[in-house]
């Protein structure tokens, strides 16, 4: 079977994308700011991982900057080659992150920037409970994603077809829950990609500890 069609979907789309996804997303003011959230929460010199890890900006470069470690994962090697070229500072690793093994209670801080959308609601809710077990009781994870009540459904995103899959704001938090998070807080946002012919898009973020 040739590679290109061995590649799992997401792989497909963000190789295709590199760095236009960066400059779609990387400027996004509710992104920042849950980065910002999280910064204030780690204690120095943080075990970080950034799930769906991109050009490595904004996620990884901030957190470098602020002198934490971190691994970053993403599915896509045009991905990783960009963010480990612009973010010297952190480790990335090709991989599918449903197929990683994670140490129980290694990282202080994960963030899940929008990358559980090509995924299964099955496959995102165990997902979701692996990164609970990875994270130590007291750290904090950022958990985005567009909400919506939707399964398989055939969208154009920056000009790739993509399957999106998720879940309407409730139901998406009853997961985090579910998963043996506390929800801190969240915030619904509307963010309009930097992208020809991008529409407004609904954007929520929720701020979550593992209490135990």
């Amino acid at each position: 079977m040739p590679y290109e069609d061995q590649r799992p979907p997401a792989a497909v789309l963000f190789d295709a994308l590199g760095a236009e996804y960066e400059k779609a997303f990387a400027h996004a003011p509710d992104h920042l700011a849950a980065l910002e959230w999280l910064l204030e929460r780690l204690p120095a010199g943080a075990r970080t991982l950034d799930v769906g890890s991109g050009t490595g900006r904004p996620t990884a470069a901030a957190l470098v900057s602020a002198g934490h470690s971190v691994l970053g994962v993403d599915v896509s090697p045009v991905m990783v080659e960009l963010a480990a070229r612009q973010v010297p500072g952190a480790e990335f690793r090709q991989a599918d992150v449903r197929e990683l093994s994670l140490e129980e209670a290694s990282f202080d801080g994960i963030c899940v920037f929008f990358s559980l959308l090509q995924m299964s609601r099955e496959e995102q809710s165990a997902l979701v409970r692996r990164l609970v077990r990875a994270l130590r009781p007291g750290g904090h994870l950022v958990l985005a994603t567009v909400p919506a009540d939707v399964e398989g459904l055939e969208i154009v995103f920056m000009g790739q077809p993509v399957l999106a899959t998720s879940f309407a704001e409730a139901e998406f938090t009853a997961l985090a829950e579910a998963a043996g998070l506390t929800v801190l807080s969240s915030d619904s946002t509307v963010f309009t990609p930097d992208h020809p012919g991008a529409g407004p898009e609904p954007h929520l973020f929720l701020y979550c500890r593992r209490e135990q």
